[in-house]
């Protein structure tokens, strides 16, 4: 009797998740708002101060931080230390400007309150951080985060996570005479410094051992021992980092960014991201359910006009600081907004705060009830913002789940544009067998018009390419014109499915060389079979002989296709060369970085087998 009680004690709680989440997030989206204001307002819904079917939130936040963790993980796989180095002027610069501005209007408004000078700080550094869940999940949803405002958001939010070792080491500083603990300048050095040597050690450990642990797992073959082992890395190195007094979600950040460079990132993300979703929503739902109704009822004046000022008054400083340093400025309104709801660190600054001494109770009662306001407000005010700024911009219809069961060609094409229709038309007028993804829909939808069968699905995803066959298919064709996503699909083409050779389409010169790198089986840049085709049209036109023309034409082609091997391996050429048509098929073809799988089969008649020769 008591295992059935205890197994439905902890099945309910569940079910009332579940359901919560079910109905809530389906309803706002269908509204038009994000998915974490319904898993807030769901939150808000079940807790203590709605229908009272959770009574105690602590009892999941822990579980529901989680989230927040493998969110910050899989931001870290899809970042680079190349891309991160690159964003340090941000980091330091827009970063350090925003808490510290925001904080000091936060600060000097809770002084006019009567606030003391200590408790002012707190509570201004508390409300001036950003929600990083919220950012980060409303930039998924829009598909912004790897575009110029959202990076520069992000690089915002992860100021702030490194700015918190520091906050929380002034805050015992900071503590009165009758604070309940007290810390020297000499422990929080000691502090900081250890934090700073663990750190140092997980980057050498990371950098140097996980490759060899997850290519050992790999080769044992079992897929749940993979998933096993990247939780295993990423709370590992959470509570590594949460036990040296810096946050859980920097250590999975830093995990992420050290397996960034690492052949199993995509494998890794795949894993992992079931996980991350279920655990988000049930952060935001948590989040919820810590709003205080009573204390709201009691205090309504006051967080009425708090709230909005909070969210209007931070989103000016973002927007003002993102314009200042060269943002448009309908990429700083949109930053601004999305940066405007308080941060999750504020639920751990505030109790700390007020255990040291240095905030009272009522205060920081107080303050949290409005930093779990504004993350309600804050997202409903950024999609209010998103329809003001492109209230002329139709929003696409989702279409369902596709059904993927017949979906088993020997050629895959990824994109169906300009591009990827030509070469569709091509291979059916020859019988052969295609299969057709794309994630546009009104495109998908005007295809199936013309009795065109697309399938709707993200091409970068590993498992919509499990899906759509790519296992078994004999040719992936990349035809899309993103060039980041084109060398993310070849980069999981290659460690995922080794039995498919890979055709990309390139933007240019330069694109076509880094897909030459990743080692492509055939790539073709989309605009120069047509320019020369024009070039030879034009040269018949002008009275020259049409087998002279096509020789010449094919000359060209033949240098050009010289001209990226050399370039890829490093060798350089003058401009003059390449204008009078000198030879360019020397021994510097010979160089180390050329990949035999990198060339087609008419540049390896070019080039020879690789002694200089053509």
């Amino acid at each position: 009797m008591a295992s059935a009680a205890s197994h439905t004690s902890f099945l309910a709680p569940v079910l009332v998740f579940c359901a919560a989440a079910v109905i809530a997030v389906p309803l706002f989206r269908r509204l038009g708002q994000s998915g974490v204001l319904g898993y807030l307002a769901a939150g808000v819904a079940i807790g203590p101060f709605g229908l009272s079917l959770i009574q105690d939130p602590e009892v999941v936040t822990g579980v529901a931080e989680l989230g927040v963790v493998l969110l910050l993980f899989i931001v870290g796989l899809e970042l680079k230390l190349s891309r991160l180095a690159s964003m340090k002027r941000d980091i330091l610069g827009l970063g350090l400007s925003q808490l510290a501005i925001s904080a000091a209007v936060v600060g000097g408004v809770a002084v006019a309150a009567g606030l003391a000078g200590p408790a002012s700080f707190v509570v201004g550094v508390a409300l001036a951080l950003s929600a990083t869940s919220i950012a980060l999940q409303m930039l998924e949803e829009r598909g912004d985060l790897h575009t110029r405002y959202g990076e520069r958001a992000f690089a915002v939010l992860l100021f702030q996570d490194l700015a918190i070792v520091a906050i929380l080491a002034v805050l015992p500083l900071l503590a009165g005479a009758g604070g309940a603990l007290r810390s020297t300048p000499t422990d929080s050095l000691i502090a900081i410094g250890t934090a700073l040597a663990v750190l140092a050690g997980a980057v050498v450990v990371g950098r140097y051992g996980l490759n060899p642990f997850f290519r050992l797992l790999a080769s044992s073959g079992a897929r749940e021992v993979m998933t096993a082992s990247a939780l295993l890395v990423v709370f590992g190195t959470a509570m590594l980092m949460d036990r040296v007094g810096l946050s859980m979600a920097m250590g999975a950040f830093l995990a992420g960014l050290l397996l960034a460079e690492s052949n199993f990132r995509h494998q890794l993300e795949a894993d992992i991201e079931p996980f991350r979703g279920v655990l988000l929503g049930l952060f935001f739902m948590s989040v919820g359910m810590s709003i205080d109704g009573g204390l709201v009822r009691d205090d309504w004046r006051m967080l009425a006009l708090a709230t909005p000022a909070i969210v209007l008054g931070k989103t000016a400083v973002v927007a003002a600081l993102f314009r200042a340093t060269g943002s448009s400025w309908r990429d700083a309104v949109r930053a601004g907004a999305l940066l405007s709801p308080a941060g999750e660190f504020a639920f751990v600054l505030l109790p700390l705060a007020a255990t040291l001494g240095v905030v009272g109770a009522a205060t920081a009662q107080q303050a949290t009830a409005l930093a779990a306001l504004t993350m309600l407000v804050g997202p409903v005010a950024a999609k209010m913002l998103d329809l003001a700024l492109e209230r002329t911009r139709k929003p696409a219809a989702e279409l369902p789940a596709e059904d993927f069961g017949d979906a088993n060609a020997s050629v895959l094409v990824i994109g169906f544009g300009r591009f990827g229709q030509v070469i569709d038309q091509v291979l059916l007028a020859h019988g052969v067998d295609v299969t057709v993804i794309d994630n546009n829909v009104e495109r998908i939808r005007a295809s199936a018009r013309f009795g065109v069968r697309i399938y709707y699905g993200d091409g970068t995803r590993l498992d919509i390419l499990r899906a759509a066959g790519a296992a078994r298919a004999q040719i992936i064709c990349v035809c899309i014109d993103d060039r980041e996503a084109a060398l993310k699909i070849v980069e999981m083409v290659h460690q995922e499915f080794p039995n498919a050779r890979t055709y990309a389409r390139a933007y240019d010169r330069i694109h076509a060389i880094e897909l030459m790198n990743h080692e492509v089986d055939f790539q073709l840049r989309e605009t120069f079979e047509s320019a020369l085709t024009f070039s030879r049209a034009m040269l018949e036109e002008l009275g020259v002989d049409a087998a002279e023309a096509a020789s010449l034409v094919d000359d060209v082609r033949k240098r050009d296709v010289a001209r990226l091997v050399l370039q890829q391996a490093g060798g350089t050429l003058g401009g003059a060369d390449l204008l009078r048509g000198r030879d360019i098929t020397p021994e510097p073809l010979v160089a180390p970085k050329l990949k035999p799988r990198a060339l087609s089969a008419e540049t390896r008649d070019i080039i020879g087998d690789g002694d200089g020769r053509t």
